[in-house]
């Protein structure tokens, strides 16, 4: 399950590809910037998720 504390990572990846997507459809009318942001704001939202659930698991596992 060491594979785990990795995969928060791809959270932060997929919100970088968002924020660029964002950046890049500005200033084009018929594109939504705005959802790209918001997706990206679920990615950051869900990493700092998981990266609290990770610590809560393993201090969990260190008092046992």
């Amino acid at each position: 399950m060491g594979y785990l504390k990795y995969t928060q990572y791809v959270y932060l990846v997929f919100a970088l590809f968002f924020i660029f997507d964002a950046i890049s459809k500005w200033n084009d009318p018929t594109a939504t910037p705005l959802l790209s942001l918001a997706i990206a704001g679920v990615a950051i939202f869900m990493f700092f998720f998981r990266r609290k659930f990770s610590k809560k698991f393993d201090d969990r596992n260190k008092k046992i």
